[in-house]
């Protein structure tokens, strides 16, 4: 999980039946080390208390300009001392008011006067959305420096099926830290793959692994926030497609490799995180094969090695290689960094359950081409891809 330890976030809340979702926003910020106050419209305590995020925050809600007798400038004073104002959901209403000056109450006077960042995370119906007046003031807006976060297309209060949901609070606070973050990355071009690839035996049955794309999320996620472009490459995964980045969903080792291939020119770094297949049937049935009884067998051939081909032809581009082992693990790993002309390999033993594939957690052992390693213990592994983009901005430095 990312750090935001020592930033003050602002949350404004405004009349939208997706305020609900601010609450697990609000709990998230926290847990990141954030300190939080809430500030909300009269329509927002209309759908959700003020006392529920007094508790999540930790401090009073602001929901009167004229209330606050303690600190009567509250309204210039929050904005500048802190570091970002998101406000999520931000109302058709709210966003007109903005961009046009208008602070007739708390939270728009608020950020006219703030001299921090401001995200806006529009929540709505679809009409109202793409309603040019709407789509005008949003442009408005990001022309003069404000941060638009798009809302989802899924299934909208009025139980209309459109764009104009509110994206979920783990995504806010991704792009929150992604603004907040030390940008040390920046300038990179990073290709990072993910997840396993499958292989059809017929139309129905297929081969894998049980990798599920985790650790190579959270590396391209890692690298966005802090400041590099990032392709991602992904296999099958059940995780959503992480915003900012260019992400192409594939199935096949053969269908990665092209994908891959396609993508990988002007990269700085290409980080191999995903678990390919490396057989796959040499015939696939064109229709679901019946059971039979007794020991069946199935012809299987080689699929193309990627890792060896990028680094048969890498040139100056740093690569990246994922070691997952059960036994001999160092000198399996040394053997792929000789073999496949790697800069850093990342070693992982996954026969134990609370790391590599499947866990939320990973301990690692970061190899590189001179004979140097490096251990990271038990983490999760957001906080593992930040160990590894480390290592690479240190390969770069020279």
């Amino acid at each position: 999980m990312a750090d935001l330890k020592g930033k003050r976030v602002v949350v404004g809340i405004t009349g939208s039946i997706a305020a609900y979702k601010s609450a697990a926003l609000v709990r998230l910020l926290r847990k990141m080390g954030a300190d939080v106050t809430v500030v909300m419209t009269e329509h927002a305590t209309q759908f959700i208390h003020p006392l529920t995020f007094e508790t999540l925050s930790g401090h009073r809600v602001i929901t009167d300009m004229f209330s606050q007798q303690d600190i009567p400038l509250d309204h210039v004073s929050l904005g500048q001392k802190s570091d970002l104002i998101a406000i999520a959901p931000a109302t058709a209403n709210i966003v007109a008011k903005i961009a046009h000056g208008i602070c007739d109450e708390f939270l728009s006077t608020m950020v006219l006067a703030d001299n921090c960042e401001v995200l806006l995370c529009p929540a709505m119906d679809k009409e109202m959305f793409r309603n040019p007046i709407v789509q005008t003031n949003l442009r408005s807006l990001a022309d003069r420096g404000f941060i638009i976060l798009e809302p989802e297309k899924g299934e909208l209060a009025s139980g209309a099926i459109g764009t104009g949901r509110l994206p979920d609070p783990s995504t806010i606070a991704d792009e929150i830290t992604c603004i907040l973050s030390d940008q040390d990355l920046e300038g990179l071009k990073a290709l990072v793959t993910a997840g396993p690839t499958i292989e059809y035996m017929d139309p129905v049955r297929i081969l894998t692994n049980r990798s599920t794309g985790k650790m190579g999320y959270a590396l391209a996620r890692a690298a966005r926030r802090r400041g590099a472009e990032v392709t991602l490459v992904s296999g099958p995964t059940h995780l959503a497609e992480p915003k900012g980045i260019t992400t192409l969903q594939v199935e096949t080792a053969e269908e990665m490799r092209k994908a891959v291939l396609a993508n990988v020119s002007g990269k700085d770094v290409v980080i191999k995180a995903a678990a390919v297949s490396d057989y796959r049937p040499l015939k696939k049935a064109p229709h679901k094969e019946k059971k039979k009884n007794g020991i069946i067998s199935m012809e299987m051939e080689r699929t193309a090695d990627i890792l060896a081909e990028l680094g048969r032809a890498k040139g100056s581009m740093l690569l990246v290689g994922f070691a997952a082992e059960t036994t001999e693990h160092v000198e399996r790993a040394r053997e792929k960094i000789r073999k496949k002309n790697l800069d850093l390999i990342v070693l992982n033993d996954v026969s134990k359950g609370d790391r590599g594939f499947m866990a939320d957690t990973n301990e690692v052992r970061i190899l590189d081409r001179e004979g140097n390693e490096q251990e990271i213990p038990l983490m999760s592994k957001e906080e593992v891809a930040d160990k590894i983009l480390d290592k690479i901005k240190e390969l770069r430095a020279g």
